[in-house]
């Protein structure tokens, strides 16, 4: 019941989505993902990683059919794209086939399955087509950020990133020192965000196949979640970035062009600025740096490899979103304390409420609402006494992140059972 609800609710705000692209002219996050079975996919590398997760269900004989099975028909489309001289209108010449894959395994599910097997099998599928789902979403979502916020509040962080010293203004030149080779591998980090995801949560679902059931709680649901909540965050508090609203990448529509060479100068009240319709409104909160933080947590329980690859990409990631100029520095303070609150969320949802899971949401809840309220109405203040709201910033995003630690902790301490003490013999004197 809990899968069919969650599978019904999807599909309605699918629909939702869809409808509201069309208004704009442009397809939806359904149609788009449908026209993937035969057009160059958007992301062949997505693709793949979809079919990753769907594999986990399947024993090893059926995924080297399965992968096979994608790379033939891969490779037909290339074929029959070659031939025909079809344009792939900057998308990728593969892809197609783990799509195909990924439904093919639904049609055997509803064929050839039964009981336990057939629910295993489309979970796996459902794994798969969500993750696509929530890229396509993403990419809807950004489009009404765009059409239905004419203004945004770059200037509020703007002036209240003067609190922090400017991060992304001291990245943004790091950064370009590095030259060609540095951008490109940032890029590469940045762009693949969920390829890495994947991998994360792939070592937590390995024993899937094995054990015929899923974990109650792995990094997939934690990056849906963060997907569904974070838009809505967009549209409350639409910000385009310092590389638009203060660099060349915003044309006229700019603030000055001043990124990523000279601060914005602390003079007057901020205020709302115009904005084209095409630039996202997608800064507050920095859901990159969510999603990296989001994959650092789960892969702590990981191998020691994983563990340095989960901090390598949280790393590279918070260089990346301010060192190419997307994000202010406050909005990766808020993308942090948004991230550990949903992740204390599910896992209180995971393991039975209790006072201290409802305590630390309701903490991480206000420390967020706090953040957004002060970025709003506090900038100048912020601007003014740095030596004040720098540290303060700090401290309440480590404080949310200590509660998570020290909670957690107190719940895998409770759920190790108490070692027996051997009981003792006395000596009998005969």
């Amino acid at each position: 019941m809990l899968w069919a609800t969650a599978g019904l609710v999807a599909l309605g705000f699918l629909i939702a989505l869809e409808i509201a692209a069309r208004r704009y002219g442009v397809p939806g996050p359904i149609i788009s993902q449908v026209q993937e079975v035969i057009v160059a996919p958007k992301s062949g590398f997505l693709l793949y990683a979809c079919m990753a997760l769907t594999m986990v269900v399947l024993t090893r004989r059926q995924r080297f059919i399965a992968v096979g099975a994608a790379i033939g028909i891969d490779a037909v489309f290339l074929v029959v794209r070659w031939a025909i001289g079809a344009e792939l209108n900057d998308g990728h010449p593969f892809g197609n086939g783990a799509l195909w894959v990924i439904l093919g395994c639904a049609v055997i599910a509803v064929t050839r399955r039964t009981g336990q097997e057939r629910v295993l099998l489309l979970k796996g599928v459902g794994l798969g087509l969500l993750l696509l789902a929530g890229r396509k979403t993403g990419d809807t979502w950004l489009l009404i950020t765009s059409k239905t916020r004419p203004m945004v509040l770059d200037p509020y962080l703007a002036a209240a990133d003067h609190a922090l010293g400017n991060p992304s203004w001291l990245v943004g030149r790091i950064v370009t020192a590095t030259g060609p080779v540095g951008a490109h591998a940032l890029d590469y980090v940045y762009a693949q965000l969920a390829v890495a995801a994947v991998v994360v949560a792939l070592y937590q679902l390995r024993n899937v196949a094995a054990e015929r059931r899923f974990p109650r709680h792995h990094l997939v649901r934690t990056f849906l979640v963060i997907g569904l909540l974070g838009p809505g965050i967009y549209m409350i508090f639409p910000v385009v970035g310092p590389i638009f609203a203060y660099g060349a990448d915003g044309g006229h529509w700019a603030v000055a062009n001043l990124w990523p060479d000279l601060p914005p100068p602390i003079s007057a009240a901020p205020h709302e600025i115009p904005f084209d319709e095409i630039t996202p409104r997608n800064c507050m909160p920095s859901l990159h740096t969510a999603w990296a933080t989001a994959i650092f947590i789960h892969s702590r329980r990981g191998p020691r490899v994983l563990r340095y690859a989960g901090t390598f990409w949280l790393i590279a990631t918070l260089t990346a979103t301010l060192g190419f100029g997307y994000h202010y520095g406050v909005d990766l303070v808020a993308g942090v304390v948004f991230t550990v609150t949903i992740e204390a969320a599910l896992r209180s949802l995971e393991r039975g409420w209790d006072r201290a899971g409802t305590q630390l949401v309701t903490y991480g809840v206000a420390v967020f609402a706090a953040l957004l309220v002060s970025y709003r109405c506090l900038p100048m203040e912020m601007a003014e006494r740095p030596w004040l709201f720098g540290p303060l910033l700090i401290l309440a995003m480590a404080s949310v992140i200590y509660g998570y630690v020290r909670t957690t902790t107190q719940w895998e301490t409770q759920a190790v059972p108490a070692r027996q003490s051997e009981p003792e013999h006395e000596l009998v004197s005969g």
